[in-house]
């Protein structure tokens, strides 16, 4: 029989709630009509910066959550 899994405990990782507070306050800020392509850009951004080198979002978030 298997375990629901409701009964396991999941763990977010580590920069995840960091990552979706700063999402949550520029949907707030920007008040977007499309929230999903609004999300979908910003995590892009997101990505470009870090593939450029300027901040690692998930490091810093990380560092700040611990």
């Amino acid at each position: 029989m298997s375990t629901p899994s409701s009964c396991r405990t999941l763990r977010l990782p580590d920069g995840f709630r960091n990552l979706l507070e700063g999402l949550a306050l520029e949907v707030l800020r920007v008040q977007p009509d499309d929230i999903v392509a609004f999300a979908a850009q910003h995590f892009q951004t997101l990505l470009q910066r870090r593939e450029d080198g300027m901040v690692d979002p998930v490091a810093w978030g990380a560092q700040l959550e611990e």
